[in-house]
């Protein structure tokens, strides 16, 4: 079997700023898997958050031996975007093989669309709110906060789309005092859930104080090793494929997380329709799905994704799975 590595860019259609930073474009891996006449994709984004670039994560693919499995995949790379390229170009590739779908070959029931939330880069209060009133058709908002006015960014949120569902995420960009004062108002304003208020490795106060609202940890989640030091601190966990190292083990964190009765949400980076494909499999009955990269681009793959009013669709088996 051939492995191969692509970098690919995507424009983005606005500037997207969290409370780490900005960008105008996608920068993202592509792994290309080919046997004989088969061949699979997949595609992960590193992300500096988790100690990761284009070159380590190249480096970390380019180790791997040509008579891979996906089994043993599992134990050759850690958690992280490397691994999740490479697993789900194997499940492609198996894909491609047999004739099957990705959903039949994991034991699964045949998906269906999923409503997807729409991401609200962090700016002013006064573009939050034109945005918020641009997109206040959606059904689902997600509003980056995290930084100086997130109160008055709230609200202008809120003025904008006074009827959308509304989920914040900080980013790991308050500290406890600030979650403190701000919980009561993120009821007032309807907010439902509230993702990363605090540093992954400054959380412990979570476990402390009344959660007025559900509380989804993101950047302190990754796998299902992540889970015992979740316990009384969060209500929620977001799978990420390119924190979990792929479909293989965002499927097993997913089953193990609702046994031990945390809530899903299925994220993402900031990628194209081809990262998406295999999280729209694990979104499948999630409380919050959130797979809007492709939305937030100015262009995408062929074959994309489709999104409409039913939210994002499973992928077309030319594009992936």
């Amino acid at each position: 079997m051939e492995i191969s590595v692509k970098r690919d860019v995507f424009r983005l259609a606005e500037r997207f700023t969290i409370s780490r930073g900005s960008r105008t474009e996608a920068r993202v891996l592509t792994v290309h898997l080919r046997d004989g006449e088969h061949r699979g994709r997949g595609e992960c984004v590193p992300y500096s958050r988790y100690g990761e670039t284009l070159e380590s994560v190249e480096a970390q693919i380019a180790g791997l031996p040509e008579d891979l499995t996906r089994e043993a995949l599992q134990g050759l790379l850690p958690p992280g975007a490397a691994r999740n390229a490479v697993d789900c170009a194997l499940w492609d590739l198996e894909a491609r093989r047999t004739g099957r779908r990705v959903w039949e070959l994991a034991g699964l029931e045949a998906p269906g669309p999923e409503v997807t939330a729409f991401t609200l880069s962090l700016d002013t209060p006064a573009r939050m709110e034109a945005a918020a009133a641009k997109h206040a058709h959606r059904p689902v908002l997600k509003i980056k906060l995290g930084g100086e006015d997130d109160m008055a960014r709230l609200e202008a949120v809120r003025r904008g789309a006074p009827r959308a569902r509304i989920i914040v995420d900080a980013n790991e960009g308050w500290d406890g005092d600030l979650y403190r004062a701000l919980a009561p108002h993120l009821v007032r304003l309807g907010v439902e859930l509230v993702e990363q208020p605090l540093p992954a490795t400054d959380d412990a106060m979570l476990a402390e104080i009344e959660r007025v609202l559900p509380v989804c940890a993101d950047e302190a989640c990754h796998d299902r090793a992540s889970l015992p030091g979740l316990k009384g601190k969060y209500d929620f966990v977001n799978i990420k494929l390119d924190k979990t190292g792929g479909l293989t083990e965002a499927l097993a964190l997913k089953r193990q997380a609702l046994a031990e009765g945390y809530g899903i949400m299925v994220g993402c980076m900031v990628g194209s329709s081809l990262a998406m494909a295999p999280a729209v499999l694990v979104a499948q009955g999630a409380a919050y799905t959130d797979l809007d990269g492709p939305l937030l681009l100015a262009e995408d793959r062929k074959n994309a994704l489709k999104f409409d009013n039913a939210g994002v669709h499973p992928p077309d088996a030319a594009l992936w799975g």
